[in-house]
């Protein structure tokens, strides 16, 4: 509720089980100023909320809701109008299927907003991969430029009424980039990039360098002790247009995991890993299950404490209702399959067959026409 409920309105929302309510909103119920009860199921639903004896005024003309909600529990979290908004904004976000709603919410669930990027990078694919078979380096290249342009230039698709993309195309395209060219080949070209200790020294000091930057962002107490200028380059964390950091962090940690794991390493089979395995097998299905449990847990934490107890229980249970998800859409896929046909039965044996000596003893008669 943001701004006036009168009448209807007002009943509406006193009907719903969660009331989200800026500080400017007002309940208006006159209905008795005219000399009527308030309809649709209104003087019910409002003395179920509150009490009626002390709320009359409230009743015959336009009260501010912020001086009613904490003391009646009609709406108990109080937000300003923007937070309001925000959250009406982030719902219809993560409910949204494809790309066409997410250029009416430019900034809301994350999950929705990379459901909408990855849809637009997926059509566009295929000539990129074509381009990708026969010509890698010179793709990869202009990956590159077009990644660099679009962040010189601003580009970045619109979104409706303003702003734009959260996860910016032109941008995050590169990783999807680099990780075709690193599969057909470009791995081979960079092996003794990736063997080189001098990349094993500077990368394995980028993430403690990053690890320390990414600290004096979460802790201002921390980043005052730092120089601004070293602070101001880092933070905030320029995720939109996926900052040349962020892309050589992941670039460093890809070459490191290539390195130190080998592809038939065992480690890989254990049962440990399996739940990772799953979800990565369904990946799809999990995706658009985590959309959805990204808005329920927006809900949970923005209607709770909201403290760091919190954030580890919803994404515990977040995790287990996604591995789920993977382990029965697997399940549900072998039940699926047609049932193999059984092996053929071997010829019956006869007794004669069985008999030992039989079938050369049958021979010779045979042969001497006995």
């Amino acid at each position: 509720v943001n701004g006036v409920a009168a009448g209807a309105g007002a009943n509406i929302a006193l009907a719903c089980d969660i009331v989200l309510a800026a500080k400017s909103a007002k309940f208006i119920q006159a209905f008795a100023k005219i000399g009527l009860v308030p309809d649709s199921g209104g003087a019910g639903q409002y003395r179920g909320s509150m009490a009626v004896r002390r709320d009359i005024r409230l009743l015959t003309g336009p009260m501010s809701f912020a001086r009613y909600s904490d003391r009646h529990k009609i709406a108990p979290n109080l937000s300003p109008s923007k937070t309001v908004e925000g959250f009406v904004g982030g719902a219809l976000s993560a409910t949204a299927l494809g790309a066409a709603l997410s250029w009416l919410t430019p900034f809301g669930v994350a999950g929705a907003a990379a459901l909408s990027f990855v849809i637009v990078l997926m059509g566009f694919f295929p000539p990129v991969l074509w381009m990708m078979l026969r010509r890698p380096d010179l793709t990869m290249i202009g990956s590159l430029v077009l990644y660099f342009a679009a962040r010189q230039f601003g580009w970045n698709l619109h979104a409706y009424p303003y702003g734009g993309w959260y996860f910016n195309p032109f941008a995050w395209q590169l990783l999807f980039m680099f990780g075709a060219w690193f599969a057909l080949g470009g791995a081979i070209e960079s092996r003794s990039i990736i063997r080189s200790r001098v990349l094993l020294y500077l990368g394995v000091g980028y993430l403690v360098f990053a690890l320390v930057m990414t600290m004096a962002g979460s802790f201002p107490e921390f980043g005052a002790l730092l120089p601004e200028w070293l602070y101001d380059a880092f933070n905030p964390n320029d995720k939109t247009n996926l900052a040349p950091y962020r892309v050589l962090h992941f670039v460093i940690i890809a070459f490191l995991v290539t390195r130190f794991v080998p592809r038939d390493w065992r480690g890989l089979e254990w049962r440990i890993f399996q739940p990772i395995v799953k979800c990565g097998q369904q990946s799809l299905a999990v995706f658009c299950v985590g959309v959805f449990l990204s808005f329920v847990a927006h809900i949970v934490l923005s209607m709770s404490s909201g403290s760091l107890l919190a954030q580890v229980v919803v994404s515990v249970l977040g995790i287990a209702i996604l591995c789920c998800v993977a382990y029965y859409i697997s399940w549900s896929k072998k039940q699926d399959k047609p049932l193999p046909k059984p092996a053929a039965r071997p010829a019956a044996v006869t007794a004669m067959d069985a008999a030992p000596g039989a079938i050369p003893a049958a021979k010779a008669a045979d042969a001497t026409g006995a």
